[in-house]
């Protein structure tokens, strides 16, 4: 029932690594949509509770919903104290009722699901007016260390590409016919961290290890070459999100 084309058991233990969401962009999400504290917020695809940490912070309970065991054990134990109620589901069937939500969220993980399946999920779960939401940190890769990374993996998968996460959302949500005009909301955030937690980022990328297949491990090798005589450092993201109403 819960069966999904992109296993992130192999993951779990790297994913927790990954840069969190700008608090900027998270307020404009919040501010815009402005859903009652009284009514949990849906987080799809929780995984170890990166945006569900982030609502929790902020004064909201939590439905999260992630059909990886080992994502979700961690999750669990990231958001314990919280008010967070973790569940088994999917973007396609969340297993959530209907008719019952100001805000369901998905943080990177909008892009492993059937997106037109998952914009009529979403609606059958919101209230009148109720606001979806499906976010990314995307590298800026402009920065030099970035660029680097860049090469590194395009000498490696020649066309490699990063699918349907760095696309522009507002087509598919437009297509679906249920939300009014999408809007985008960007923040900024600058994550420092150890060349090992660069590294443990690198091994959370599903993408990459997609299309890397057999060359993964080698893709990982380089890059860590790139940052082996650096005590530091600085990763910097845009946090993309669209968020748009039921109509």
């Amino acid at each position: 029932m819960h069966k999904v084309e992109w296993d992130y058991t192999s993951l779990a233990s790297h994913y927790d690594k990954r840069a969190d969401y700008a608090d900027e962009a998270i307020d404009k999400m919040l501010s815009l949509a402005n859903p009652d504290k009284g009514r949990p917020i849906a987080d799809i695809g929780a995984g170890t509770g990166k945006l569900t940490k982030l609502l929790l912070a902020r004064g909201f309970a939590v439905l999260a919903v992630e059909p990886n065991d080992a994502m979700r054990a961690i999750g669990v134990k990231n958001t314990e104290g919280g008010h967070a109620t973790w569940s088994v589901g999917t973007g396609e069937n969340t297993g959530l009722p209907s008719n019952s939500l100001d805000l369901v969220t998905f943080g990177s993980s909008f892009n492993v699901t059937d997106r037109a399946r998952t914009l009529i999920e979403v609606a059958r779960m919101l209230r009148d007016h109720g606001w979806f939401a499906c976010m990314w940190n995307h590298r800026n890769l402009d920065d030099p260390l970035q660029a680097e990374c860049e090469r590194v993996i395009s000498e490696a998968i020649p066309g490699y590409d990063y699918g349907t996460r760095r696309e522009d959302q507002t087509a598919i949500i437009r297509a679906s016919g249920l939300y009014e005009e999408p809007i985008t909301i960007e923040g900024r955030v600058d994550n420092e961290i150890t060349p090992e937690d660069f590294l443990i980022a690198w091994k959370s990328h599903a993408t990459l290890q997609r299309q890397a297949g057999a060359m993964f491990d080698e893709i990982i090798g380089k890059l860590e070459q790139l940052v082996t005589d650096k005590e530091k450092v600085v990763v910097p993201y845009t946090t993309r999100i669209w968020v748009a109403r039921k109509k």
